[in-house]
C-alpha cells in the first residue's frame, strides 16, 4: 500500500510503501526553539522529569544535582534536548549512545520524550524526534531506538504514525535493586576464589 508519511529527518511529505501507515501532516510550530541541555538547565529538566514520572506512574529519583553533575561531565553518558515555546520550557528528550553488533554501527537510544500536557498536539514531540534523528544522521549512527509502555496507546499511535515499528521479537528485561546487588556480589565472591 502506498501512503503519505512525514520523514522524521526532513519533515517533507513523501510517498512510501508502508503496511498500515497513516498520513502525518507536518505542523509548523511558531516560536519553538530546541537546543541541547547544559548543566545550567538541570533545574528546568528536573522539573519536567518529575511531572513526566508522575504521568507514567513511575518513581522518580532524579535530582537537580545529579543532572548537573551528568550534564557537566566531559564523559557524560546522557544527553538531552530542551524545547522552548516563546521562551518557556515545554518539553525534553533524553537519549544516549548505543552500539549494534549486527549493523556494526552506533545508535541513539531515546530514553524519554516529554511535552507538557497543555502543549501537546502542536508538533513539539515530532520536532524533538526530528532533532534527535538529525543528530543520529550527523554522527553517522544507524538508528534511534526506544521503548513505549504497553498501556500508553497515545504514544504508540504517535510513534507508528511517524514510521516507527515495534520489534515484537524482543522483550525488555531489567536487573535492578536487590537482584542486581545479588549478581554483583556473586561475581565478586567468584572472582575472589
Amino acid at each position: 500500500m502506498t501512503v503519505q508519511r512525514c520523514d522524521i529527518l526532513t519533515a517533507r511529505v513523501r510517498a512510501v510503501d508502508y503496511w498500515g501507515g497513516a498520513e502525518v501532516v507536518e505542523k509548523s510550530v511558531p516560536g519553538l526553539v530546541m537546543r541541547m541541555a547544559s548543566a545550567a538547565d538541570a533545574e528546568i529538566l528536573n522539573d519536567m522529569i518529575g511531572t513526566f514520572a508522575a504521568y507514567e506512574r513511575l518513581p522518580n529519583q532524579s535530582t537537580v544535582s545529579a543532572l548537573q553533575e551528568e550534564l557537566a561531565s566531559p564523559n557524560r553518558v546522557m544527553e538531552a534536548v530542551l524545547a522552548f515555546l516563546d521562551g518557556v520550557p515545554v518539553g525534553f528528550a533524553v537519549f544516549f549512545q548505543t552500539y549494534s553488533t549486527f549493523i556494526a554501527r552506533r545508535g541513539l537510544y531515546l530514553e524519554d520524550i516529554y511535552v507538557k500536557e497543555h502543549h501537546r498536539n502542536q508538533g513539539i514531540a515530532t520536532a524533538l524526534l526530528r532533532f534527535i534523528s538529525r543528530i543520529a544522521i550527523e554522527r553517522n549512527f544507524g538508528r534511534v531506538e526506544f521503548t513505549v509502555l504497553l498501556w500508553n496507546t497515545v504514544a504508540i499511535e504517535f510513534f507508528e504514525k511517524l514510521g516507527a515499528t515495534p520489534t515484537s521479537a524482543w522483550t525488555t528485561y531489567r536487573l535492578s535493586g536487590e537482584w542486581l546487588q545479588k549478581l554483583a556480589s556473586e561475581s565478586a565472591a567468584h572472582n575472589a576464589l
